[in-house]
């Protein structure tokens, strides 16, 4: 004979809704699932609950059990106290439909925008060749079964539903971070289109997707910050700015993501006008000549430019985020110190002083 134990049922749709109690017979062994299922069959047959497989594989019985995401079909009734009022409510960042059901429809959107895995143009699919180690470091991602519980639990969208826009979540963080390190994948700019397109800079690494995950892939540790890291080596390493001052090179090639989606990237002009200065050129003739004579303190400096990949899509040792090497600077490239007296342009405090 089974318990009479108590539910706490969200009923409702788009238009609004309330908690309901009901008392139902519980039995050893059973889940969540199973006792919605009864309630189906006995006191709610109109309750709205989306379910496919009961067994954990297909991610379709996403709810929120006593407020934390969880499967409906993996959630035991042995984990709760024999008192204890279970809770059962929808996903909370998604649209309700009806009762348990959500509209997740924002994340097949996500998976639309997100660029699918392009092989070599010069293999055909059954020469695909890679070594069992680059298996397995992608392997433990495609165990995803988009239960989408990561995704509501995530607060950058669970909280401000604003930044759906701009966000794609952290399911689509480990497919960029699987295709990122795909030998076979021709794409060389996951790692940009993470950062600029699918939001990586609004996770701030809480790890909340990690202790959802009912696969229990290591979201973040082998994921997001794994791709955060390689984001910021591109801007940051000291290896690769210390190259910068050993190397000079005279352009940035342009990757598909800084040359479609940011429109602000800078193209270097310096050798079309035979004059060039620190961060690549401000595009205005005049000013970089004066840059080049001293101290122009007014001068343009022109935003960063998306890095350089060689044609395997490696990152070179000369890598960095301007078109010259080293960081911007109110004085032109090669100007030789202490500067002439007649090329200073601005008035030192103490400049009147005898010393």
């Amino acid at each position: 004979m089974g318990t009479k134990r108590t539910f706490r049922i969200w009923r409702g749709d788009a238009d609004g809704g309330d908690l309901q109690d009901y008392s139902v017979e519980v039995n050893e062994g059973e889940v969540v699932l199973d006792v919605i299922h009864r309630l189906q069959a006995t006191d709610a047959p109109d309750l709205a609950c989306r379910w496919n497989c009961k067994a954990g594989k297909c991610g379709s019985c996403s709810m929120e059990i006593n407020g934390m995401p969880k499967l409906g079909c993996m959630t035991r009734m042995s984990t709760f106290e024999e008192n204890e009022t279970v809770t059962v409510t929808p996903l909370r960042t998604f649209p309700v439909i009806r009762d348990l059901v959500t509209d997740v429809s924002f994340n097949y959107e996500k998976a639309r925008e997100t660029p699918a895995f392009a092989p070599p143009a010069d293999l055909a699919p059954g020469d695909y060749r890679m070594q069992q180690v680059d298996v397995e470091r992608s392997q433990e991602f495609r165990k995803c079964i988009e239960c989408f519980l990561c995704q509501t639990v995530c607060h950058v969208v669970r909280d401000h539903d604003e930044n759906k826009q701009a966000f794609s979540g952290p399911r689509y963080f480990i497919r960029a971070a699987e295709l990122d390190m795909h030998p076979l994948d021709a794409k060389t700019d996951r790692k940009e289109y993470a950062q600029s397109e699918q939001g990586l800079g609004f996770c701030n690494i809480t790890k909340c997707c990690t202790e959802v995950c009912p696969e229990h892939i290591k979201i973040t540790d082998n994921g997001i910050i794994p791709m955060k890291e390689r984001v910021v080596d591109r801007r940051y390493d000291p290896l690769v700015w210390l190259g910068s001052k050993i190397f000079r090179r005279g352009q940035v090639p342009q990757t598909s993501v800084t040359s479609e989606h940011s429109p602000g990237a800078v193209r270097s002009s310096a050798t079309a006008h035979g004059v060039h200065s620190h961060a690549g050129g401000s595009h205005d003739t005049a000013a970089e000549v004066q840059a080049q004579q001293g101290v122009n303190w007014h001068r343009e400096v022109p935003k960063p430019t998306a890095p350089a990949v060689d044609a395997s899509g490696k990152l070179p040792l000369t890598e960095l985020t301007f078109d010259r090497a080293a960081a911007p600077s109110p004085f032109g490239d090669d100007v030789t110190f202490p500067l002439p007296p007649e090329h200073l342009n601005f008035a030192h405090p103490e400049q009147d002083e005898k010393h």
